[in-house]
């Protein structure tokens, strides 16, 4: 029924909506232009959260400069500080990717904003005379500088989440490294015998290749937390009072906490994409790190009795709905998993920024949401291997004790006192005749079992 609706106008023309819908036409537009991912923009409130501090703040400033009224300032940074308290946020229904560069995110932002403020202050939804998505919400202000430094502000926001992740599981790794520290086994290469070492050892090793990475994450922030904000289209600053950009950004620091910075050419800084590009290697080279070591975690406990077997992962759950008994390293797998797609991320944010031409690259929605999916499963992925995995993990100490003793690898500590020739000699008849370094030496009269035990400490 028409009492039902209202009648929204935009240059394409006029589209009904429903009389109390809080979004515009061109939010639905938008809906019905891209159903794509079915991931809508309220599937990242770090990032709408991010979009209403670039609001709020621009607001402020925008009345303190005298180019919009402090009252209908006050009702934007009302509702922006309700969306930052987590309300509304159902009513970002565009998806995450997106034709145009992110101007339906920003409308829909716009519009919202400009319909929850028209209800407080006693107007219906969509009577714009009042409260205008363009004129006033969005005052000073273009996608092409909104978008891109709600994109910084919803990354950098999950940064430190992210390095208490890895600092949890290394920390894990370090807690049985430390268990582990005593019992000696065998180092591999190319997956053959190698040297002695400790699982201890090993363990330590992957603690401090996760924590390597733990510094490089925050200093990436200082990169991301260059803004163009008050560049508006493409850098130039047009339609902005003067001195808006250096006050909006002033202000984005008291709102946000965050130690944002103007960038020093806005032209350049509308453009360039690589800052995204960096983030997204970085969050590759965890994933393929953390890949290789649940690559190694599975090879250690593969058997039980037919595998390596040095460690025992916490069984999870049934491994088979054939084979009874079977237990599979479930949680090592679905870790590798989530590298492949992080990998996966990191392509499609390098084709994107490449794909970016002249004054602006149209194609950042799709640059925000891999990066915000390869942080996000990322950190879940390393939250549950350390809880659910590595904490778990025990150590076969005689397997690994057992395998070490029957090796080869122990002619490698032969060499400082018998030479490189005279060792090989040893693991060629130790291999020959299936007998173990220790005694194939003792036969060959290197010394007596005393001194070749000491030798082979």
């Amino acid at each position: 029924m028409k009492h039902d609706v209202r009648t929204e106008s935009d240059s394409l023309g006029q589209m009904d909506l429903p009389r109390t819908c809080i979004w515009g036409i061109h939010t639905q537009r938008a809906i019905d232009n891209f159903p794509i991912s079915g991931l809508p923009l309220y599937h990242f409130p770090e990032f709408v959260r991010a979009l209403a501090w670039v609001k709020k703040t621009a607001a402020r400033v925008n009345a303190d400069l005298d180019v919009l009224a402090p009252a209908k300032a006050r009702v934007i940074e009302e509702i922006c500080d309700e969306i930052l308290a987590g309300l509304w946020h159902d009513a970002f229904r565009v998806d995450m990717i997106q034709g145009g560069a992110g101007t339906s995110t920003n409308m829909n932002l716009n519009e919202v904003v400009a319909n929850l403020g028209l209800l407080k202050m006693g107007y219906r939804p969509g009577d714009y005379a009042h409260l205008h998505p363009n004129d006033d919400v969005n005052k000073s202000q273009s996608t092409n500088d909104v978008y891109p430094t709600a994109m910084r502000l919803a990354l950098v926001s999950q940064c430190d989440a992210f390095t208490d992740a890895q600092i949890r599981l290394a920390e894990a790794f370090k807690d049985r490294a430390e268990a582990f520290r005593g019992i000696r086994k065998i180092g591999r290469t190319q997956l053959q015998d190698a040297v002695p070492m400790t699982l201890g050892q090993e363990f330590t090793g992957f603690a401090v290749t996760i924590l390597e990475d733990v510094e490089m994450i925050q200093r990436l922030k200082q990169l991301l937390l260059e803004v163009n904000l008050g560049g508006t289209a493409i850098g130039t600053r047009v339609n902005t009072p003067d001195g808006y950009a250096e006050a909006v950004v002033s202000e984005l620091v008291q709102v946000t906490g965050l130690p944002v910075k103007l960038a020093g050419d806005l032209i350049e800084a509308s453009s360039d994409t690589g800052a995204y590009v960096t983030f997204s290697s970085v969050l590759k080279r965890i994933a393929v790190k953390l890949s290789k070591i649940c690559n190694d975690l599975r090879l250690l406990s593969s058997g039980p009795r037919s595998g390596f077997h040095e460690i025992r992962l916490p069984p999870m759950q049934a491994g088979s709905s054939i084979m009874p008994g079977k237990v599979n390293p479930v949680i090592p797998e679905v870790v590798n998993q989530v590298a492949f797609q992080v990998i996966g991320n990191d392509l499609t944010v390098t084709m994107a920024a490449e794909a970016g031409q002249l004054q602006l690259n149209a194609f950042e929605p799709v640059i925000l949401l891999n990066i915000l999916q390869s942080l996000r499963i990322l950190h879940k992925a390393m939250d549950t291997l350390a809880t659910r995995c590595v904490a778990g993990i025990e150590a076969n100490a005689t397997r690994c004790e057992g395998m070490l003793d029957n090796s080869l690898v122990l002619a490698t500590m032969l060499v400082p006192h018998i030479g490189y020739s005279a060792a090989a000699e040893v693991a060629k008849i130790a291999l020959a005749r299936n007998t173990s370094v220790a005694e194939t030496a003792f036969e060959m009269g290197i010394g007596t079992r005393e001194k070749i035990d000491a030798m082979l400490m």
